[in-house]
């Protein structure tokens, strides 16, 4: 009869108990080691040989399979076609190049403050979003222009980690065969979810590595061991990538509701169980709160987005994601592997397993299903934030439960025949249902049948020798060894197919950018030669190569593509002309004269059409480099200039804007006359002879080419659409001496040009302008991280306008006074002068950070307590009339 508590284990020093304990199946089996004596705690197996063995196994499996997929796609390292598709090519990998940069004193700006993007953008959010995993440093001993093969080999060893990690859980959560936990941890590293989705989400993973240490730390909860290092590898994983990790932690506490609601302990010690853990998370979260707080606010002062409503996958395609070689990235990728899968399907019928157990696991994951097809429970899993883009990231959690549920039914004993040929009814069930989604492609049927003949065969060959092992030492039989490789091999196939496929579908659902080369060597040669900062600012570029070419390949502009894009420079440029993707998360260069006398650009580079990109033709050009006489990064503005101008102050017309921060007219803008005929669209008006002729058209998307008796012209390529994207102003040339222009547009779709949309450029003006600005400016600006200094002339009096983005965190200074929060002029950094102060200085410090830094001090004081408490309780132990716990 099974007992309803478990009494107190005590082992002796070479593991054998002085007492048996009492038999009690569905609770882990007593340790191998000495233990201190706390009643009323669940004691954990302490095997450490078949733990590292079993990591070993699923990082050697895992790192095979996921190579091998790469080399048969022929996918970068190992063939011809990139990987950097999506956010990898335009985010992660200049990210991981400016950690590069940083790390070896190249980067302009440093931690506070990112110099290089968005004329000037706070970058500890970005560190925190992107780059403060502990892989993230190994590009340091990379060289520069392998950056791409830094972020793969990062992203190899991270999948392997996350593979070792479920690897050494699974032995911690029931005793088992070492190899089984190794296979079952590479089932887990190479899901779905990772395949499909996170190998181009390179700090997703360190979610995939989370929920495992999670769990871990659950069961150091439940056995009253290590709390402090609990608490530390919480702050760890909420550190390296806190919004996968936040689902990890949603996931680790499920497991350990269940852990407690299957373990028999009373109701007292499940709650004191439950309190611990959550003192853990809330100190590990406390610890990691510096960073975190900063992340946070970063969003909220971020551009808005694009995010669209959740709508529910039907239940085929549900359903087909679960089987090998399909792919989509609207859908969940809960591929684990037919071993593993057919393992979960046959836990409710294994009747060596004890009831609670199959129950639990069976409601658990059938719960984590259902509540990620339900709108209220989607927002939960993703922090009540909807995703911009795919809508599953956190299908991994119930891989991870799914890999979970399999290892409590094999470690119970193989499955026998009954629950064998019930877990193939149910996967032919779920075939059947899958076969009515499109996302089953042809290949996925010869897949499975192999994977599921080998599975069935291995688990059926491996239940007919449990129990036929010789005496003695216990070596394995032949049939038995036989069993294992099929399984092994079923598994690498099966993976490596499913990889494979999910690599080279990507290349035809997603944008794809090519790895360096040339073309960015080139870029970074030409920027090198021209880069003066702080003096002025040198723009990679309107021909931009990804969404971050100046953390790529060098230089200042207004690019800039990242979550925290702040909502202040997002509409400041939409109101001067500029363009953006990514529903204005991903902003581009702008090539006009007037905002780069605005912005200090002094030199801006000119590349021809990236030849990766098949939609871009090729013209034949060089990579150049043009200048232009600018002010300094810090003006005086007259004393009408307000420092409380916002950016809502702006207009409809972006020449009207430019106007406004230039502080004078330059443009004409004509009345235009349209029409249409051929196919084509024409436009004409009248400006000054040898005016440049700019348009902006932001939803419009085509060419558009002066044309008539003009002798300098250019083709200006506009892409829009409805909802993600804005094209930018383009210049076309200058205005022929008749004073006549006519604009031919050649559309791609159907699209709008606005009034107003043509703008003549005076360029007399416009160095004149230039004139009055560098004048009454400052003679000296310098720039140290996050602080700005300028000198002014004596007597200056108005407003002294920053060629930055006055973004949440700015504190400035005229003068000797005190840095209060800097005004805003027309959406940049303004400080009030009173004709008194010779310099300014503004310093930044991002919103959160001291919030999060009290956040961090008060965990650590209680961390360290915890830690003292620690040390007493397992000195107290030690005397026989103490008695003391590692937890209150």
């Amino acid at each position: 009869m099974r007992p309803t508590t478990r009494p107190e284990l005590e082992t002796s020093a070479d593991g054998s108990g002085d007492r048996p304990p009492l038999p009690a199946p569905h609770l882990p089996d007593p340790p191998s080691g000495r233990a201190h004596d706390r009643p009323g705690l669940l004691r954990l197996p302490r095997p450490a040989g078949p733990r590292q063995a079993a990591a070993l196994l699923a990082a050697l499996v895992t790192v095979t399979a996921f190579c091998a997929a790469d080399a048969i796609a022929r996918s970068y390292p190992f063939g011809p076609r990139t990987r950097s598709v999506n956010d990898l090519g335009n985010q992660y990998v200049p990210f991981h190049a400016h950690l590069w940069d940083l790390l070896h004193g190249r980067a302009d700006g440093g931690l506070l403050v990112n110099w290089q993007s968005g004329f000037g953008a706070s970058f500890l959010p970005d560190l925190g979003t992107y780059l403060t995993s502990p892989f993230a440093l190994l590009v340091a001993v990379f060289p520069r222009d392998e950056i791409d093969l830094a972020v793969y080999v990062i992203t190899v060893l991270k999948v392997a980690s996350a593979g070792a990690a479920m690897a050494w859980l699974l032995l911690s959560l029931r005793p088992g065969r070492w190899w089984a936990a190794g296979l079952l941890g590479a089932s887990y590293a190479l899901c779905g979810w990772t395949v499909a989705s996170a190998v181009y989400n390179v700090m997703w993973l360190d979610g995939l590595i989370a929920l495992p240490l999670l769990c871990l730390v659950g069961e150091w909860i439940l056995s009253g061991r290590r709390p402090v290092l609990g608490v530390v590898v919480v702050a760890a994983v909420w550190i390296a990538n806190f919004y996968t990790a936040y689902m990890a932690t949603l996931a680790a506490g499920l497991v350990l509701l269940l852990r407690l609601w299957v373990s028999g302990l009373p109701r007292r010690q499940r709650l004191r169980a439950a309190g611990r853990a959550g003192l853990t998370v809330a100190l590990g979260m406390g610890l990691a709160a510096p960073l975190v707080a900063v992340v946070y606010f970063g969003t909220t002062h971020a551009s808005p987005g694009r995010f669209k409503d959740f709508t529910p996958v039907a239940t085929e395609d549900l359903l087909a994601r679960l089987l090998p070689t399909t792919y989509s990235f609207g859908s969940p990728a809960l591929y684990v592997g037919t071993t593993a899968l057919l393992l979960a399907l046959a836990l409710p019928f294994h009747r060596a397993a004890p009831r609670e157990v199959r129950t639990g696991w069976t409601l658990l994951v059938i719960g984590v299903t259902l509540s990620m097809q339900w709108g209220p429970t989607q927002l939960l899993w993703h922090a009540f934030a909807a995703p911009q883009g795919s809508s599953y990231r956190q299908a991994f959690v119930l891989c991870a439960l799914l890999v979970m549920a399999a290892w409590h039914s094999l470690s119970y004993g193989p499955p026998d025949r009954r629950a064998l040929c019930a877990a193939g009814a149910l996967l032919a069930l779920i075939a059947a249902l899958a076969s009515r989604s499109d996302l089953v492609r042809p290949l996925a049927w010869p897949v499975l049948l192999v994977a599921a003949v080998g599975a069935l065969a291995g688990l059926a060959l491996l239940a007919r020798t449990d129990g036929r092992r010789p005496a003695g030492n216990g070596r394995p039989t032949a049939l038995a060894v036989f069993a294992v490789v099929l399984l092994l091999g079923t598994q690498l196939g099966e993976a490596t197919a499913t990889s494979a496929v999910a690599t080279r579908m990507r290349l035809g659902h997603m944008d794809d950018y090519a790895p360096w080369g040339d073309r960015r060597q080139q870029q970074a040669e030409a920027i090198g030669k021209a880069d003066g900062w702080p003096e002025y600012r040198t723009d990679p570029g309107r021909e931009q190569t990804v969404g971050n070419d100046p953390l790529l390949v060098g230089g200042q502009g207004a690019q800039y593509y990242s979550s925290h894009t702040s909502d202040v420079l997002f509409r400041t440029l939409t109101a001067l002309g500029g363009g953006w993707t990514s529903g204005g998360r991903s902003l581009q260069s702008l090539d006009n004269a007037v905002t780069d006398v605005i912005f200090s650009v002094g030199a801006r580079v000119h590349s021809p059409p990236d030849p990766h990109q098949s939609w871009s033709p090729q013209d034949g050009g060089q990579v150049t480099v043009s200048r232009q006489a600018v002010p300094p990064l810090v003006t005086v503005r007259p004393s009408g200039a307000s420092a409380r101008t916002n950016v809502s102050a702006f207009g409809a017309s972006p020449y009207r804007n430019q106007e406004l921060l230039l502080g004078t007219r330059v443009y004409t803008v004509p009345r235009l006359t349209a029409r249409t005929g051929a196919g084509k669209r024409t436009i004409t008006a009248q400006c000054p002879a040898d005016s440049e002729v700019y348009l902006w058209a932001p939803r419009f998307a085509g060419t558009a080419r002066l044309t008539g008796d003009s002798a300098r012209t250019l083709t200006g390529r506009f892409r829009s659409d409805p909802v993600a994207k804005l094209a930018a102003m383009q210049r076309l040339g200058t205005v022929p001496p008749s004073g006549r222009l006519r604009i031919e547009l050649s559309p791609e779709r159907t699209g709008t040009v606005p009034d107003g949309a043509v703008g003549c450029l005076d360029t007399v003006r416009l160095r004149t302008a230039v004139g009055r600005l560098e004048a009454t400016g400052a003679t000296e600006v310098t720039v140290s991280g996050g602080t700005i200094r300028a000198e002014l002339p004596a007597g200056s009096t108005g407003t002294a306008v920053v060629a930055a983005p006055r973004t949440a965190g700015w504190r400035c200074a005229a003068g000797d006074a005190s840095p209060v929060p800097a005004g805003e002029y027309y959406g940049l950094i303004a400080v009030p002068l009173p004709g008194t102060a010779t310099h300014v200085t503004c310093t930044f410090r991002p919103p959160g950070l001291r919030l999060g830094a009290v956040v961090g001090g008060v965990s650590l004081l209680a961390l360290v307590l915890l830690g003292v408490s620690a040390r007493r309780s397992c000195a107290g132990s030690r005397r026989p009339r103490v008695s003391a716990r590692a937890w209150p």
